[in-house]
């Protein structure tokens, strides 16, 4: 089977804007106070800038999926094809509804101007939207109970991926900020955002790894499990828990030793080498997630183990 690299390119670019839309919203709201949001953070570009991008990716990602189904070149743009996947699966539905949630947050942003952004609304939509792509990939292959179980763990996987990417962005944003724009209100909000997420940041973890389990158990089967290291899902999915794990212990290093290690130079009032560890240890952590993605995506075009039983 050839890789479609179009198709894996673009679905990682649609997790990226996805996971940034719903993420980056619901950190805002669980993560800082009413009155820092749009203080600490350039909640307005970052909002409008990722629902234009997630509209725009879907539309491209419809026409390589339906050229894909069709077996047909992705150019020109086949529209007989792309009008059976909308009129005729649950996949196209999924399309319209992601294209009306996402086209609502992107206006709500954008006419936000001059007031606070709606972060609810907007993280509500962004959510609808992230859940849409479980049936672009093989939370959609099953039928009955079965596959009613297999959509809502991917669902529950997908929204927890993004919480914790989208986290990692607004984490990011706020340790990143330019030193002359940095007071000690600044790093204590920073602070208190880092010391928050590790509350959320446990039930994260505890969802993708329940979801995950499910999936893995419905996509690969016991059965299955020697023979992973030998078939190229396997090694994609062997790699992506490698680098979850590898996220995992940053997240770790982060919560129980950086943090606290951050508060303290803020008291001692000599925070750069804290700023700085913390830094470079949130950019590993968000290249491995990344990767994450970019292996998800590849996957989502694989045959399954569990389907050629």
């Amino acid at each position: 089977m050839e890789t479609d690299w179009p198709l894996i390119a673009v679905r990682l670019a649609l997790y990226l804007a996805l996971s940034g839309l719903f993420g980056l919203s619901a950190f805002s709201l669980y993560g800082l106070h009413a009155g820092e949001r749009s203080s600490a953070l350039p909640l307005r570009p970052w909002l409008v800038g990722s629902g234009l991008a997630a509209l725009l990716l879907s539309g491209i990602a419809l026409a390589l999926l339906a050229a894909a189904m069709a077996g047909a070149p992705a150019w020109p743009i086949d529209h007989e094809a792309i009008g059976v996947l909308l009129t005729g699966t649950a996949t196209g539905t999924a399309w319209e509804a992601r294209m009306g949630a996402l086209g609502l947050a992107s206006v709500v942003a954008l006419i936000a101007a001059g007031r606070a952004v709606p972060l609810g609304l907007i993280a509500i939509a962004g959510g609808i939207a992230l859940a849409t792509f479980a049936w672009t990939g093989h939370g959609a292959m099953d039928e009955g109970v079965r596959g009613w179980v297999h959509l809502l763990a991917d669902i529950l996987h997908l929204l927890a991926a993004g919480a914790w990417v989208g986290a990692l962005l607004g984490l990011t944003l706020l340790v990143t900020r330019p030193a002359d724009r940095i007071d000690i209100a600044h790093l204590r909000l920073t602070h208190r955002a880092l010391h928050g997420f590790g509350l959320v940041g446990t039930i994260v973890v505890g969802a993708i790894v329940v979801t995950g389990l499910v999936n893995g158990s419905l996509l690969v089967g016991l059965g299955n499990l020697p023979n992973l290291p030998f078939t190229l899902y396997g090694q994609l999915l062997l790699a992506k828990l490698a680098l979850f794990g590898a996220m995992l212990g940053l997240a770790s290093l982060n919560r129980f030793r950086l943090t606290p290690a951050f508060e303290r130079s803020i008291a001692a009032g000599d925070h750069r080498g804290a700023l700085g560890a913390l830094r470079r240890s949130l950019a590993i952590e968000t290249t491995c997630a990344v990767t994450v993605l970019a292996l998800v995506a590849w996957l989502g075009t694989l045959e399954p183990p569990a389907s050629a039983m």
